[in-house]
């Protein structure tokens, strides 16, 4: 099965970062001109960009909205989705008449499930859920929070929803480099019919191999601080990725 490749722009303060384990003073910054970046990840081959705004993640409103804008612009016709801060339909309509071709709902999928399905119903195809998870267990607000819900339980709820996949992240290896959780990410694809989109410690192409082989079902694969650090070089990972 071929893997889809999601290179990761996160948003603090309109830079270009990577945080690790989510945490915000532990941010790097990478570049200062985010359509820029996604320019270049589109010009490297990519289809995809995952956008993050982490302040709006925080905030629970968008907070790097001129950021964002200047991506939908940098790479018109390239395909954009967009999490962090997307708590009310005006806010997703807004977004996806803007350009983005998917929103991610993370909090809201958890704190506002009413939210949530009436998203997926309006927007068919168009509404990811993203699932964070620490030890098994749905993380919400940014991180901040752990809550009393697992990351499968919360997949299954939203079954039949209309939501065009499930992005899940282990929070202990984002950003860490430490290879991604495969068998976590494999038992979460086999427990539902969404397609499941692996994100967190990502580290080598290997771990790019792993995903495509683990003949679950994975959709794809979030790569963040690698690329940036060129631990991965974006030809490699797409002749990986099938």
């Amino acid at each position: 099965m071929t893997l889809t490749l999601y290179p990761a722009i996160d948003l603090k303060g309109g830079q270009v970062v990577r945080l690790k384990r989510g945490e915000m003073d532990q941010a790097t910054v990478y570049a200062e001109d985010p359509g820029a970046q996604a320019r270049a990840f589109i010009e490297a081959g990519f289809s995809w960009v995952h956008v993050v705004d982490l302040d709006g993640a925080f905030a629970g409103k968008p907070a790097n909205a001129d950021a964002v804008r200047g991506i939908l612009s940098a790479v018109r016709g390239a395909q954009v989705q967009l999490g962090g801060g997307i708590r009310t339909m005006a806010v997703a309509e807004a977004w996806l008449a803007a350009g983005v071709t998917r929103i991610i709902l993370g909090s809201a999928a958890v704190k506002d499930p009413g939210f949530a399905r009436e998203a997926c119903r309006a927007f068919p195809g168009r509404v990811a859920l993203g699932i964070d998870a620490r030890d098994g267990m749905v993380a919400t607000e940014g991180w901040a929070e752990t809550s009393d819900v697992s990351a499968t339980e919360l997949a299954q709820r939203f079954e039949g929803a209309g939501a065009a996949a499930v992005i899940y992240t282990d929070i202990a290896r984002d950003g860490m480099l430490g290879g991604v959780n495969v068998e976590a990410t494999a038992a979460l694809a086999r427990a539902v019919t969404l397609p499941v989109i692996a994100s967190g410690g990502v580290a080598g192409v290997e771990d790019v191999t792993a995903l495509r082989d683990a003949k679950a079902g994975i959709a794809g694969v979030i790569i963040g601080r690698a690329l940036y650090d060129g631990r991965i070089e974006p030809k490699t990972a797409l002749a990986a990725a099938g």
